[in-house]
């Protein structure tokens, strides 16, 4: 059971977690600029000059992430260093399906934030502990008996919105709450389909109101999906509704082709996103108790394939708040062919290292419970 504080002292905070979907590029986020085996190995995909941000006389941030150097300039973000897990594989859906189980040699249907919620809400009192924006429930949630909102617009929110007429609507959701009204154990076909339907429609009572309690000076941009979902999130921190985990997507990094053009999009569209948030974070007094995550399940090949890069293995990841303790984590990994794994960088840092951190240090839960095993945390977040 979660408490304030976990055993180090810690205050529990809000977890905000953006997946970057389809295999974000590590070697053009966080770029060797100084090393001639970059360019090698990129003739056509390196970047140099005005396309890199220098952090030090080694590594540059993509030109198209100034939102992430200013964060990291003010000691505000973690990047995590070769990332990865042991015996990396190329598929998206397998290596997604191990960020989101914490399983890198079994498979699984339960999701490592599943299990997290499980243990801030045991008894399932609050159907929103945990908001995705998106469609579908990404499996990193998903766990039997646990409840989860996934939300595509706050403002349209609710079930059978698009009925038309008010009267047939309510009609429809009076049937509904009829249907899952709590009965005996052996009264329905399935305790899974009652609590998911009960839990969907607590959730849109409770989330529908949370676009009238926000106000914000913080314009998201419209054409921007991320930041939309960023500014729902924003919205639901604003009522103070319980929710401890946040969850968005934003992508596709799959970029085999074209990828100077769709990377930088990418990026641009992500720092965009993110100012706007951490500018409402804090005018919202939500900035020491919210931490992000970013991650994406894998990078892209060292050598590029002429008009973009192919699936790798390892890759980068950051940690972003105000109780973050910034600055490079783990070790760029080397180019070198003798140090490559079969055309890949090889990864330096366990993920589940960084879930511990996670778990404990910003939800205050065990970790061990979630993880199977005991992982050493990182010193990531103030107290």
């Amino acid at each position: 059971m979660a408490n304030n504080t976990n055993g180090n002292g810690h205050k529990q905070k809000n977890l905000v977690v953006i997946q970057l979907s389809g295999g974000n590029d590590y070697l053009n986020t966080l770029v060797p600029y100084q090393d001639g085996l970059y360019y090698d190995f990129r003739p056509n995909m390196g970047l140099k000059g005005d396309d890199v941000i220098p952090v030090d006389d080694k590594l540059a941030f993509n030109s198209h992430m100034g939102t992430f150097k200013n964060l990291f300039d003010q000691d505000k973000m973690a990047v995590m260093m070769g990332i990865g897990y042991p015996e990396p594989n190329r598929s998206h859906f397998r290596s997604m399906d191990i960020w989101h189980t914490a399983e890198p040699f079994t498979t699984s249907a339960v999701g490592w934030l599943g299990k997290a919620n499980s243990l801030l809400d045991p008894e399932g009192k609050n159907p929103i502990t945990t908001v995705n924006f998106g469609r579908g429930l990404p499996r990193a949630l998903a766990m039997q008996g646990v409840s989860v909102a996934s939300v595509g617009a706050l403002e349209t929110y609710g079930l059978y919105t698009g009925l038309s007429g008010a009267r047939n609507r309510d009609a429809m959701l009076d049937t509904v709450d009829r249907i899952y009204q709590p009965v005996a154990d052996g009264g329905f076909p399935s305790r899974r389909i009652l609590e998911t339907g009960r839990g969907a429609l607590d959730g849109a009572d409770l989330l529908r109101e949370a676009p009238e309690a926000y106000t914000s000076d913080v314009e998201y941009p419209e054409d921007n999906p991320i930041a939309q979902s960023l500014k729902g999130i924003a919205q639901v921190m604003s009522a103070d509704l319980g929710t401890r985990i946040h969850y968005a997507a934003h992508g596709s990094f799959d970029t085999h082709t074209a990828e100077l053009v769709n990377h930088a999009l990418l990026w641009d569209q992500l720092s965009t996103a993110v100012q706007c948030f951490v500018d409402d974070l804090k005018q919202l007094g939500k900035s020491e108790e919210t931490v992000i995550w970013m991650f994406s399940e894998f990078g892209r090949r060292i050598a590029d394939n002429g008009a973009g890069t192919d699936h790798g293995s390892g890759g980068a990841a950051f940690v972003i708040g105000d109780s973050v303790k910034g600055g490079l984590y783990g070790e760029y990994p080397k180019l070198d062919l003798a140090d490559q794994l079969e055309g890949d960088v090889r990864f330096n840092t366990d993920f589940r290292q960084i879930y511990a951190t996670l778990l404990e240090d910003v939800l205050g839960v065990e970790s061990e419970p979630v993880l199977k095993k005991k992982f050493d945390k990182l010193d990531l977040v103030r107290n």
